[in-house]
């Protein structure tokens, strides 16, 4: 579980970093990493969702 929490917080790092790339700088690292529209694109944006729901229900709840 502890892993778990790890890799859901590390996402959630990269998610906020990027959209204060993309504010502050217009630049998006995800679609500069993986192309504009494609799978991989997407699945990070959604695994980013994912972790961030998981981390306000299960995570935040602990501390």
């Amino acid at each position: 579980m502890k892993t778990l929490n790890s890799v859901a917080m590390v996402l959630l790092i990269v998610g906020g970093l990027n959209w204060g790339l993309v504010g502050l700088f217009n630049f998006n690292l995800v679609t500069f990493l993986f192309g504009m529209t494609g799978f991989l694109t997407n699945l990070v944006y959604v695994l980013v969702g994912i972790s961030a729901v998981y981390v306000a229900l299960v995570v935040l709840p602990k501390k």
